[in-house]
């Protein structure tokens, strides 16, 4: 690989700086898997990539990138140093058995301890800054959860991944409340961090506490104390919030074809301009509108902005000097895959399983008083609605079967 110029500190770069440092060429398989967050409907993902497992079994993508929910399952299938197919049936093993008691604390004693300590905090005009923990939502169950599927310490089954080719790259993406930065945490083969206005990324052995912090919903969830020698020592949240472009990661990381699972339903023109509330909206309805924009809606446009420039490439006469030599451009192959159903209107039905005191306090939010509960899908971690969004995630595999296996170069079994 051929040395680089050194790359200036963000804080020497403007939003109109352009970057000195090209994009990589790929390496490897460059086949990459980025999955966009969601909450609880991020078991969808995990039904898509079992259909898809089932139709291409050679299916094995080497760079791994994920954000929030998905960085959850990004992590699991990087840190675990088995095949592929394995992993995953690893990966369906956790999610089938998962209970909202088992990502937050919904016992009584404590919602009701967290809804008064932030009624007094309110009432009280704020605090001074600390380093204790605060969210609306207490995740202690998910920290050991995450500790105890992945390890205390830097998840030894990337190392091994990627010791065995298994693993090219691994990404995982958190907002830095203490810079307001997006820093992408990088563990790969012979892969250079890189530095674009707002985003960072930084090599590090990515543990249980960054994806802990990249799947903390901003109020929600208290945000996680990180530390590392180049972005420094401060407190992270949800990876979403600043990552204006999900699939960067992966493309910085050298990939040549992404397959991107998104959680969020594309709507028609018609089911766009329905009504979902006719009163005031309930704050349940504007955080669900504001989670949608954050989280998942932007995959859409830099997939947008992808297909734009692969066919600007294309249509580069031959023979003549186009923009791939000079800026480090590249066409690459993308597939988008999303649910077929609203996941979110699903999620209605599901609302009474919630464990009481969960319950009241989604209630207490508006969730029954609009008609797409967007927001309390993303926190609906039951079974039967987990196991429905597999299983729709399974059927919308098998029914792009052979986009999939075209794009992957694969043969479908008969």
């Amino acid at each position: 690989m051929h040395a680089r110029a050194p790359i200036p500190p963000a804080s020497d770069l403007s939003p109109d700086t352009p970057t000195p440092q090209p994009t990589p060429e790929p390496a490897g398989r460059g086949l990459a898997l980025v999955m966009t967050g969601g909450g609880a409907r991020a078991a969808y993902q995990v039904g898509v990539l079992r259909g898809i497992a089932r139709c291409c079994p050679a299916f094995a993508p080497s760079i791994l990138t994920g954000v929030s929910a998905g960085g959850i399952n990004a992590a699991y299938l990087a840190g675990h140093a088995e095949p592929f197919p394995a992993a995953l049936d690893g990966l369906s093993a956790l999610w089938s058995g998962l209970r909202t008691e088992h990502v937050f604390d919904t016992s009584g004693p404590g919602a009701v301890r967290t809804v008064f300590r932030w009624g007094r905090r309110l009432l009280s005009g704020g605090a001074r800054g600390s380093r204790r923990e605060r969210g609306l939502l207490d995740p202690e169950p998910l920290r050991q959860l995450l500790r105890r599927e992945l390890g205390v310490g830097p998840l030894g089954g990337v190392a091994e991944n990627l010791r065995n080719g298994r693993l090219d790259a691994f990404a995982i993406t958190t907002t830095s409340y203490t810079t307001g930065q997006s820093i992408t945490w990088v563990q790969g083969r012979d892969v250079e961090a890189w530095d674009r206005p707002y985003r960072r990324a930084v090599r590090a052995e990515i543990t249980a506490d960054h994806v802990l912090a990249s799947s903390a919903l901003p109020f929600f969830c208290p945000a996680v104390y990180l530390t590392h020698p180049v972005v420094g020592d401060g407190w992270y949240g949800d990876g979403g919030i600043r990552l204006t472009a999900p699939l960067s990661p992966a493309l910085h990381l050298g990939a040549r074809k992404i397959i991107a699972i998104n959680t969020r339903y594309g709507q028609t023109a018609a089911e766009a301009a329905e009504r979902v509330v006719d009163a005031y909206p309930p704050p349940a309805q504007v955080l669900g509108v504001l989670m949608n924009a954050i989280f998942l809606d932007l995959l859409d446009r830099d997939a947008q902005v992808l297909r734009r420039i692969n066919a600007l490439l294309a249509s580069w006469p031959d023979g003549q000097p186009g923009p791939a030599p000079h800026a480090g451009f590249r066409p690459v192959g993308l597939l988008v895959l999303r649910p077929s159903r609203d996941l979110a209107k699903l999620a209605g039905g599901y609302e009474p399983t919630l464990p009481p005191a969960f319950r009241f306090l989604m209630r207490g939010l508006g969730v029954g008083e609009t008609r797409s509960p967007d927001w309390l899908s993303m926190l609906l971690f039951e079974p039967d609605y987990l196991r429905l969004l597999v299983e729709i995630g399974e059927a919308d595999a098998e029914a792009q079967a052979d986009e999939i296996a075209a794009f992957l170069d694969a043969e479908v079994p008969a």
